[in-house]
C-alpha cells in the first residue's frame, strides 16, 4: 500500500526526534500506537460486518434455492404418470376426432355444377344455383345439351 522503505523510516525518526524532542517522544509514540490500534480495530470490525452481510446474502440465496427445490420435490411427490398419460391420450384422441370431422366436411364429394347463361324467356326455369342438387334440377326440366361455344367445363366456367 504505502511504499516506505527503511531509509524513509529512519529519516522520519530523525526528524521526529529533532522536532518533538527526546523527552516527549515516548508519549507521542504511545499515542500514535493507540491511534493505530483503534484504526486497526475499526477496520477489522468493518471487515467482519461486511463478511457477515455477505454470508447473510449467501444464506438468503441458499434458502431461496432450498425452497425452490422443496416445492419441486413436492410437485414430483404428487406426480401420477398414469393420469398424465391418460390426459395426453384423451387430448390426442379429441384432436384426431376433430381433424377427422373437419376433413369429412371438406372432402364430401359434390358433383360439378355447370352454369349456363340464362337465355330463356322470363317464364322459363332459372339456371341451377351452386350447391343445389343437380339431379333434382335435371329431373324437373331437362335442357338440351349444347355443344361448341356454350359448353361449360366441369369447374363451371365457359370453355
Amino acid at each position: 500500500m504505502f511504499e516506505i522503505g527503511w531509509s524513509e523510516l529512519l529519516l522520519i525518526a530523525v526528524v521526529a526526534l529533532i522536532a518533538i524532542g527526546p523527552k516527549e517522544l515516548p508519549t507521542v509514540l504511545r499515542t500514535l500506537g493507540q491511534w493505530m490500534s483503534k484504526l486497526r480495530r475499526m477496520a477489522s470490525e468493518f471487515q467482519s460486518q461486511f463478511q457477515e452481510a455477505m454470508r447473510e446474502a449467501e444464506m438468503a440465496d441458499l434458502k431461496k434455492q432450498v425452497d425452490e427445490m422443496t416445492s419441486q420435490a413436492q410437485s414430483y411427490a404428487n406426480f401420477d404418470p398414469v393420469s398424465e398419460v391418460r390426459r395426453e391420450l384423451e387430448s390426442t384422441q379429441q384432436q384426431i376426432e376433430s381433424a377427422v370431422v373437419d376433413k369429412a366436411g371438406v372432402d364430401t364429394p359434390s358433383s360439378p355444377v355447370t352454369a349456363e347463361p340464362n337465355t330463356s324467356p322470363a317464364g322459363a326455369e332459372p339456371a341451377v344455383a351452386p350447391g343445389t342438387d343437380v339431379a333434382a334440377s335435371a329431373s324437373a326440366a331437362p335442357e338440351p345439351a349444347t355443344a361448341g361455344a356454350d359448353a361449360a367445363k366441369p369447374d363451371g366456367k365457359p370453355a
